[in-house]
C-alpha cells in the first residue's frame, strides 16, 4: 500500500488515500449546521426582547427622573416667586400719560411716579425737597400736583442732571401757574440736605419740611452716556463718578487698591460669589498693563464666566454685581445714605412724609433698618399692624414713637410698568411719617 501510495506520488496521481481524505475533508467544508430546534430560538429571543425591554425601561427611568427634576425646579421657582411677592406689595397703578410731565424729555423715565404722587397726594403741600434731582420727572409731577406748593428744594450731584432739571422746571414754571412759588436748584450731594435746605431759608430748617424725595436709581442718561461708564453694554472710560469733581475713579479702584480691598468690593458692595477668582483676575491684569475700559473688564469677566448669552451664572449678570460694585466704592454711596435718611427725616415737619426708592438688596436693608431705628423700634411686628389708614395706597403701616413706616412691606412697580419699563424692576418704594 505505501509502495503504491510512493508510486502515485512519484506519477502525480492522487492515490485512493488522498482522494478519500480529500473529500472527507470537503464534505465536512459543506456540511451545514442542523437549524436550531424551537427551544433555542424561543430562548434568544427572550434574551433579545428582555435586553430591549432593559433598553427602554432605562431611558424610560432617564426621561421619567429628567421630568420629575423640572417638576421640582418649576415648584421651588414657583414658591420663590410667592415668598418674594409676600415680601412686597406690588403696585395695582396703571399707566396715566396724564402724569407725563415733559413730552419732549426721553432722557429718562421716572419710576414710579403715579406710586410717588400718590404718597403726597393726600397732604396739603406748602414745602418739597427732592434730594435726586433726576431729569425732574418727579419733581415736575409734584409741582403740577400741588398748586399750592410754596418753596421748592431740588438737588444732584451730577452737573448734566441739574442742568436738564433746572430746564424742565422752569418751562414748567412758564407753562403753569406757580408765580407764588420758589423754587431753588442745587448742584449739592444729598449728604449736605441740611445744610442746603438751611442755606435756602432758615426758617424752613427750623419749622420742618412738609415732603421728601429720595430716588436712589441712576438716571437713563447716565447710563445711556458711555463716558460715564456705568453700562456694561458699550465701550468707555472705567470712570463711574456721579461728581466728575470727584478724584476717584474706578479704574483707580482696580489698578491700585490692594488686593483685599478689591476682593472687599466685589464682595460687599456687588455681593459676588465669585469675587476672590475676580479679584486674583484683576491682579493678574495689573502685570499686562490694568484694566481701563468698561470693555477691557467685561473681558475678563466673561472669560471666568459660562453661559455668554447670559442667564443667572452668565456674565451679564456677574458684570452687573460688578458694575454695581464699583459704582459703590466710587461714590461712597452706602455710608452717606444711612447719614442723610436719618437727616432727611430730622428735616421734616410733624406730620411730613419722606418716601425712598431703592433700587438694589443692599440700598433696600439700609433705608429698612433706619426707619425701624428711627421711628423708635429694632424689629417689623410680626402681626400685620393695619392701621385706621384712610388712602387705598397704605396696606400695612408700622408705628413707633417718633413716627410710623406706611410700608411695612415696599410697594413694587405695577406689572404694566415693568413691561414698559424694563429698568424699574427691582425698585421698592418706602414711605415713613414724623409723628405730630
Amino acid at each position: 500500500m505505501a509502495t503504491g501510495h510512493m508510486l502515485c506520488r512519484w506519477l502525480s496521481i492522487p492515490s485512493p488515500l488522498t482522494a478519500a481524505r480529500r473529500l472527507t475533508i470537503t464534505t465536512k467544508a459543506l456540511t451545514v449546521p442542523p437549524p436550531p430546534s424551537t427551544s433555542i430560538r424561543q430562548t434568544a429571543a427572550r434574551a433579545a426582547a428582555t435586553v430591549t425591554t432593559t433598553t427602554t425601561s432605562s431611558g424610560d427611568a432617564k426621561r421619567r427622573r429628567k421630568k420629575e427634576k423640572e417638576r421640582k425646579k418649576a415648584a421651588e421657582a414657583a414658591a420663590a416667586k410667592s415668598e418674594k411677592e409676600k415680601r412686597r406689595t406690588r403696585s395695582d397703578k396703571e399707566h396715566d400719560s396724564s402724569l407725563e410731565f415733559h413730552s419732549s424729555n426721553k432722557d429718562h423715565v421716572p419710576v414710579m411716579l403715579r406710586e410717588v404722587v400718590d404718597v403726597f397726594a393726600s397732604m396739603p403741600l406748602r414745602s418739597f425737597v427732592d434730594c435726586t434731582l433726576g431729569a425732574a420727572g418727579h419733581s415736575s409731577a409734584i409741582i403740577k400736583a400741588h398748586p399750592q406748593l410754596e418753596q421748592y428744594i431740588g438737588m444732584d450731584v451730577d452737573p448734566e442732571a441739574h442742568a436738564k432739571a433746572r430746564a424742565h422746571i422752569d418751562a414748567l414754571l412758564l407753562s403753569d401757574s406757580h408765580s407764588h412759588l420758589k423754587t431753588h436748584t442745587l448742584l449739592k450731594n444729598f449728604r449736605n440736605v441740611k445744610s442746603v435746605i438751611g442755606e435756602v431759608d432758615a426758617n424752613l430748617l427750623q419749622s420742618g419740611v412738609d415732603a421728601i424725595l429720595m430716588d436712589l436709581g441712576m438716571s437713563s442718561m447716565q447710563v445711556n452716556n458711555p463716558e460715564r461708564g456705568f453700562s456694561v453694554m458699550a465701550d468707555g472710560p472705567l470712570d463711574m463718578r456721579m461728581d466728575p469733581q470727584a478724584s476717584l475713579r474706578a479704574a483707580d479702584i482696580l489698578n491700585s487698591w490692594p488686593d483685599a480691598e478689591v476682593g472687599r468690593v466685589l464682595r460687599d458692595y456687588g455681593e459676588e460669589s465669585n469675587w476672590r477668582l475676580l479679584q486674583n483676575k484683576i491682579v493678574l491684569a495689573r502685570l499686562k498693563g490694568g484694566i481701563h475700559s468698561t470693555t477691557e473688564l467685561i473681558d475678563l469677566i466673561r472669560s471666568m464666566t459660562h453661559g455668554a448669552r447670559g442667564g443667572r451664572q452668565g456674565w451679564i449678570k456677574t458684570a452687573t454685581r460688578v458694575f454695581q460694585a464699583l459704582r459703590i466704592a466710587v461714590n461712597d454711596e452706602l455710608s452717606i445714605l444711612e447719614k442723610a435718611l436719618k437727616d432727611c427725616f430730622a428735616c421734616l415737619a410733624p406730620g411730613g412724609r419722606f418716601a425712598v426708592i431703592s433700587f438694589h438688596s443692599l440700598e433696600d436693608r439700609i433705608v429698612k433698618q433706619t426707619f425701624l431705628s428711627i421711628i423708635g423700634t429694632g424689629e417689623v411686628p410680626k402681626d400685620d399692624c393695619a392701621g385706621e389708614a384712610k388712602e387705598t395706597w397704605v396696606k400695612q403701616i408700622v408705628r413707633g414713637p417718633n413716627g410710623s413706616i406706611l410700608t411695612k412691606r415696599p410697594v413694587t412697580p405695577s406689572e404694566e410698568e415693568e413691561r414698559l419699563n424694563r429698568r424699574c424692576r427691582s425698585a421698592k418704594l418706602r414711605v415713613i411719617e414724623k409723628s405730630r
